[in-house]
């Protein structure tokens, strides 16, 4: 109990941070990390601890199920190969390097502690890139490259990770096992993610009727994943990853309309409070960690240096891959290349592909989840020194780089006509749907023999579809109406709040009213 007010203001600086960072049009884990950071200096905080073996456990699973839930399967799909070569072989050559030069310039570290620095920092951060990129547009191809990185580079490092610590613990690598095992962690996450996933949209489908166990069951759907491929030595990560995404590509068939929506609010509410803990668990941590690296004889000075040069290795490795990326791209893919008007002069599309490698939690939790000490019972080596280069790395990529990347897009505007395209197949789409509502009520309500052809509503609703598909002009709404719209909505809420004073007046119809009111002013927000 002593810890809960601590724990409570937290939370509430969490939120206070958000705000301001909305505020600012600055993303809010630039202001977490910096504020966690300031956070670590004040004297006498409680000591905050949290067992390396829980870290992975407690936020891993969740964060990933969300992304993953909120992923597009399709774009996925369309940009497997980019994809798949940022997730796996982008992240590899950054650990290799980042191993290859800690072993060079750090003393006393080996090799097998370099890949685990490197497996730590190479996977950029979903959450960092998303919020960051919200305040600039962005092509929808490049959103679902970065999305589908994000959510396959985790697992692609963590493998490295684990390799690296077996190592470590055992002076040792034997590579047929670590082949064999690597397929297995691959083939038997995947199967296990899916097979767990179909069985919970079963359960769905028969018995969770209502929304709040509905959102419960998705809750603890992920640490179920990540728990049983856990325990059967394959990757938890993808467990999660592949039943997230065929969770997300049925939840039309087994979720409700309230359900779906109620858990858009939850889970957007959940992540960003999971991200935040992360972020200043890690700030909490520093005193003691700066404390460990003095009592190893390293300056603050001379780790912090540490920390910028596998920085810059990690950021001039992802550029150079992303222009890699574009020449293979125009030689060995050239339709894909004149599809989209790729050519060897186009740099600036790879430059910010190049330039949002910005690192964040999965990182954070890698660094925290080392174990404290070997199975022989002696201390983990470097284990401070490499969790506050970690911390250096977040901090610089998400200053430096979160910064300067919506300044770069909208100074060297890498992509064209952006806005006529999205608008082009808005219309498009608004158009069409209304055509098909239309078509099929005539169908159903004019052909068939039914007593509702003749209702007067029937007609009303078939005459305004009709008019709806035959409107060649869709934006019927400007912002001036939404806002006397908006201003309608409030006060039909004050009005029911006075009326809930009644006595006589049931309170849930009054709540029913309300919500029906929210659902319309967002409906009225969308409205391009």
């Amino acid at each position: 109990m002593n810890y809960l007010p601590f724990l409570l203001a937290i939370i509430f600086l969490i939120v206070l941070l958000n705000i301001i960072a909305n505020k600012l049009k600055i993303a809010y884990p630039i202001l977490l990390v910096l504020v966690g950071l300031a956070i670590s200096f004040i004297p006498n905080l409680p000591v905050v601890k949290v067992d390396p073996d829980w870290i992975f456990f407690i936020f891993l699973p969740p964060l990933l199920f969300e992304a993953s839930w909120n992923a597009s399967l399709k774009e996925m799909k369309k940009w497997w190969r980019m994809i798949g070569s940022f997730a796996f072989l982008v992240v590899l050559f950054s650990a290799f390097l980042v191993a290859i030069a800690s072993n060079y310039i750090i003393p006393g570290f080996t090799i097998a502690l370099g890949f685990v620095l490197g497996g730590i920092v190479s996977p950029p951060d979903a959450v960092s890139t998303a919020a960051i990129t919200k305040f600039v547009k962005i092509p929808k191809s490049t959103s679902a490259i970065l999305e589908g990185e994000s959510l396959l580079n985790d697992a692609s490092s963590l493998i490295i990770l684990r390799f690296a610590l077996v190592a470590v613990g055992t002076g040792q690598f034997i590579i047929s096992h670590a082949i064999s095992e690597f397929l297995w962690m691959i083939i038997g996450g995947v199967a296990v993610g899916l097979i767990i996933a179909f069985l919970f949209i079963q359960f769905h489908k028969r018995f969770s009727a209502d929304t709040s166990s509905a959102i419960i069951l998705t809750v603890i759907e992920p640490y179920i994943m990540y728990f049983i491929a856990e325990k059967m030595e394959c990757s938890g990560v993808l467990a999660v990853v592949a039943g997230g995404l065929y969770m997300s590509k049925m939840k039309m068939t087994f979720m409700n309309s309230s359900t779906r929506l109620k858990s858009i609010s939850f889970w957007e509410a959940f992540s960003f409070l999971l991200n935040g803990i992360v972020f200043f668990i890690i700030g909490l941590e520093l005193p003691e960690i700066v404390t460990g690296i003095h009592s190893k004889g390293i300056s603050i000075t001379t780790a912090i240096w540490y920390g910028i040069i596998v920085t810059i290795i990690l950021i001039v490795s992802r550029i150079i891959s992303s222009f890699a990326g574009l020449l293979a791209t125009i030689i060995f893919r050239p339709s894909i290349a004149k599809q989209l008007n790729l050519s060897i002069n186009n740099y600036k599309g790879p430059l910010v592909l190049g330039w949002t490698g910005m690192r964040g939690v999965v990182s954070l939790a890698a660094a925290l989840s080392i174990p404290l000490y070997l199975e022989n019972g002696k201390m983990f080596p470097q284990r401070d020194l490499i969790l506050f280069i970690t911390f250096v790395v977040i901090l610089l990529t998400l200053v430096i780089q979160g910064l300067t990347l919506p300044f770069i897009i909208r100074k060297i505007k890498p992509f064209k006509n952006l806005d006529e395209d999205i608008e082009d197949s808005r219309t498009k789409i608004k158009l069409g749907l209304k055509t098909h509502i239309y078509e099929q009520l005539k169908i159903k309500y004019e052909n068939e023999d039914c007593n509702l052809k003749e209702n007067i509503a029937m007609q009303r609703i078939l005459k305004y579809w009709e008019d709806q598909s035959k409107a060649q002009e869709t934006k019927w709404i400007d912002e001036d109406i939404k806002d006397v719209l908006i201003e309608i909505f409030e006060l039909q809420r004050i009005y029911l709040s006075e009326l809930n004073k009644d006595p006589e007046i049931d309170e849930d119809l009054i709540r029913q009213q309300i919500h029906q009111i929210d659902l319309e002013e967002e409906r009225i927000k969308y409205i391009k």
